[in-house]
C-alpha cells in the first residue's frame, strides 16, 4: 500500500499534467481562432467580388450593374450605365473575364481594396463592408498617405 506522501506525489503529478493539457488545448484554440479570423476576415468581399465577375462572365451586366449600387432605372449619377457597359461589358476595357486575374487584397476599417490584374491594367476595386457594393478604389491603399509604389512587390 502506497504511504500518504507516494500517493500525494501521484495526485500532483496528475494535476500537472492536467494543467499542461489545459493550457495546450487553450493555446491550440487561440491560434486556431486567430488563424481563422485572418483568412476569413474579407471571405464575404472577396465573395462578392466573384459573383460579380461570374456574372460579367455570364454576361448578365444588369444584375452585375447593381452590385455597384445601381440600376438601370436609376443609374448612379457619377457611374452611367453606358459607361459601366464601356468599363465591363462585353466590348469593354476590362470585359474580358477570362483575363481577369485577382491580386492583392487590402483590408481597410470600412471596405476592402481588390486588386483585379487584367490585360489593359490593374483595377483597383472597393467593396464597402456595410453595403457589399462595389466602386472603383479612390486610392491604391487604405492609407492615400502611403504610396501605392512600395506596395505593388508584396
Amino acid at each position: 500500500m502506497a504511504t500518504y506522501w507516494e500517493q500525494y506525489a501521484a495526485d500532483e503529478q496528475r494535476r500537472a499534467r492536467l494543467a499542461r493539457r489545459v493550457v495546450l488545448v487553450v493555446l491550440i484554440v487561440i491560434l486556431a481562432s486567430v488563424t481563422s479570423w485572418w483568412l476569413l476576415r474579407n471571405y464575404r468581399e472577396k465573395q462578392r467580388v466573384n459573383a460579380f465577375l461570374e456574372l460579367i462572365r455570364k454576361g448578365d451586366y444588369r444584375t452585375a450593374y447593381t452590385y455597384w449600387g445601381c440600376s438601370v432605372e436609376r443609374p448612379c449619377r457619377d457611374y452611367s450605365y453606358e459607361k459601366f457597359l464601356e468599363d465591363w461589358g462585353p466590348k469593354g476595357l476590362y470585359g474580358d473575364v477570362s483575363a481577369i486575374q485577382r491580386g492583392r487584397t487590402h483590408g481597410c476599417t470600412d471596405g476592402v481594396i481588390q486588386i483585379l490584374h487584367t490585360r489593359t491594367g490593374d483595377v483597383w476595386l472597393w467593396i464597402d463592408r456595410d453595403s457589399l457594393t462595389l466602386s472603383y478604389a479612390p486610392w491604391p491603399v487604405c492609407n492615400p498617405r502611403i504610396p501605392a509604389s512600395s506596395l505593388r512587390g508584396q
